[in-house]
């Protein structure tokens, strides 16, 4: 064969390698993994605790992770660099060794980093970014976002540190750009890196994630917005164990599809056993096998509590899948086996799930927002529905409290797929998609049928085109996304404030935009401000004058009186959380750039301002005897 070509096991020489590396996304999973666009690498398929008790459930040796170009020693590659530098130890340790010929890591001594070295810091290094390259994939892959995502940070590499100190922690921070996992001792002295936890490394990946596909959530103070940071988190863990082949073969074998069953529950809802027990004594640390409604948190402001009513509502709704594939009949007339049945609901949840993040508004998320993205990206993925997938998700979220039966009903009438897009002045919208000062262009002229008031500064903050598919080979036509937003300036009054009493601060205001390359409206959610708009404005001199009012002017009273709501919901809000103690100042410790004192939200002075910003990563476990006033905070994992 000559120099340079494939080898003989079909696999691609790394210059053939680079020639089709562009056009993989129109390739399978296996098409990948045969050509060599895939590498192999070892991991364990949840965490070290799951693999000694459950024997067949150790290390993953068929977990591949998309290779590229540029991967290099660390392992260091296009959106990642590890830094294994341990605080504790004041030690920065030598990096794996990439070869790109075997497209493998070494250690500096020449023995390759697999399950052979498992105890070692290279296999920890190599793992860890491992599972991170192959989340991110799930996420920007076409049956996912269909686009790239961008980071909450200036530059296009997340630090990974991932034996970053002595504690029991594991977080995500934009300030250093960075994923930090720690690693301690637990009673019986056995040392627990939560690095060598899928479920704890996926869980904070989702945090930042989630901070690149809507970063001014970080600055919220409304608890379920919290509350969906953690939602995420475990739902990725979850999603990201259930995408793995060989973890979901064993699954089907020991609860043959009932995953209600103990051994389906224990496997697969349970989020990080490990750290778990280590620390709380718990078998884990949150479960998706609840029976939690939303009116039961209606007082709760502890985002971890918080968010296991909406992963429990999707984990209902992948049960409900799991079961329908079940049942359904094949072209042979048999009916699908457990591992088939997985493997469709596991790839049905990546468009229901992962595809509905781009319908979020750009500020302050509610669970009711998820849930009608959720079911207006099904309704354009698939609008013949033939197997009532929306019927089945909207009953699943009334159960939970999350939709209202009338708001169900109403998302499920029948209606036009798209309305043309706002505004009485044109603009062609591949142009708007083209850049932010287009979108901005678009947005201002046309404010009177958006509802922005004339006065404020509008911030574009992202405009993409996305490509998604509904099933191999299935492409939607592009999609562009613009999520823009505004700041309204309210004055804090009042000794319920505390010391914040006669500051100002910002309620974030805006909309999400979903429409085609024809300038079909999509989706269009808002966030609305309690200041009129230029229609509002009109509309209350008519209405002072006892004229009849148009649609239009009706909408943007609606609109201007679902603002003001806002602002006093806002308002109380934040003056609980300052009344129990909630907010404070980032304080750093010994266990990281964030310390156990840190509270759940931060101040901080911006512009003669203060703004408010959730804290990435609180507490590991409830501690309802505690008052929140003297609650020590833990970091999260």
């Amino acid at each position: 064969m000559p120099s340079g070509r494939g080898s003989e096991k079909g696999v691609l020489s790394p210059a053939e390698a680079r020639d089709v590396y562009s056009a993989r996304r129109f390739l399978d999973g296996g098409t990948q993994r045969t050509l060599g666009l895939k590498a192999r690498f070892d991991t364990y398929f949840k965490d070290p605790l799951i693999a000694k008790q459950n024997p067949g459930l150790e290390i993953d040796s068929e977990f591949y992770v998309p290779w590229e170009p540029r991967i290099g020693d660390g392992p260091t590659s296009a959106r990642f660099a590890i830094v294994d530098y341990d605080s504790t130890a004041n030690k920065l340790e030598d990096p794996a060794v990439w070869n790109p010929r075997q497209k493998a890591f070494f250690t500096p001594d020449g023995r390759r980093v697999d399950k052979s070295v498992r105890e070692t810091t290279h296999f920890r290094q190599v793992s860890t970014w491992a599972i991170l390259q192959n989340t991110l994939d799930f996420f920007e892959s076409p049956s996912g976002l269909g686009r790239r995502i961008s980071w909450a940070f200036e530059g296009n590499r997340l630090l990974v540190t991932p034996n970053a100190g002595y504690g029991a922690n594991a977080y995500y921070d934009r300030e250093s750009k960075s994923l930090q996992f720690y690693y301690f001792d637990d009673e019986a002295g056995q040392r627990i890196h939560t690095c060598l936890s899928s479920d704890i490394v996926n869980h904070e990946f989702g945090h930042a994630l989630l901070d690149g596909i809507r970063p001014y959530y970080l600055e919220a103070v409304s608890p379920q917005t919290g509350a969906f940071h953690e939602f995420l988190g475990d739902l990725t863990a979850i999603l990201m164990t259930l995408r793995n082949n060989s973890f979901r073969r064993e699954l089907a074998t020991r609860t043959q599809g009932d995953l209600r069953s103990k051994s389906g529950s224990d496997l697969l809802a349970a989020v990080a056993a490990e750290f778990g027990e280590a620390v709380s004594g718990q078998p884990y640390l949150r479960s998706a096998a609840n029976e939690h409604t939303l009116g039961e948190y209606k007082d709760v402001v502890e985002p971890h509590a918080l968010s296991e009513v909406m992963t429990a509502a999707m984990f209902d709704i992948f049960v409900a899948l799991t079961e329908q594939y079940l049942k359904r009949e094949r072209t042979d007339g048999k009916t699908h086996s457990p591992a088939q049945s997985l493997s469709f609901a596991v790839t049905r949840m990546q468009v229901i799930a992962i595809q509905a993040l781009d319908f979020l508004p750009p500020v302050e998320v509610t669970f009711n927002d998820y849930a009608r993205a959720v079911l207006r990206n099904l309704a354009i993925a698939d609008p013949i529905d033939q197997n009532e997938y929306r019927d089945m998700i909207a009953s699943v979220f009334v159960r939970r409290e999350i939709l209202t039966a009338e708001e169900a009903a109403t998302l499920l009438a029948p209606g036009p797929l798209y309305e043309r897009m706002p505004g009485t002045i044109a603009h062609d919208a591949e142009r708007i998609g083209s850049s932010r000062a287009e979108a901005y262009r678009y947005l201002d002229d046309n404010r009177d049928k958006l509802f922005i008031p004339d006065h404020v500064d509008i911030i574009v903050d992202e405009v993409f085109t996305a490509q998604k598919m509904v099933g191999m080979g299935l492409f939607q036509p592009k999609q562009i996304i613009l999520q823009y937003l505004w700041r309204e300036e309210l004055v804090l009054e009042g000794r319920k404030f505390g010391r914040f009493n006669g500051k100002t601060t910002s309620l974030l205001c805006g909309g999400t935009l979903v429409f085609d390359v024809n300038g079909s409206l999509l989706y269009w959610t808002r966030k609305p401000g309690s200041e009129p708009s230029a229609t509002a404005a009109a509309a209350m001199r008519k209405r002072n004058r006892r004229k009849d009012l148009f649609g239009t002017e009706v909408a943007a009273l609606d609109e201007m009186e679902a603002g003001e709501r806002r602002r006093l919901e806002y308002l109380n809000v934040l003056a609980r959380r300052v009344g129990e103690g909630m907010v404070g100042e980032e304080l750093a410790g010994p266990e990281g750039l964030v310390g156990g004192l840190t509270p759940p939200l931060i101040a901080r002075e911006v512009d003669g301002s203060v703004r408010f910003e959730l804290s990435p990563h609180f507490h590991i476990h409830d501690d309802h005897e505690t008052e929140f006033g003297a609650l020590r905070w833990q970091t999260s994992s």
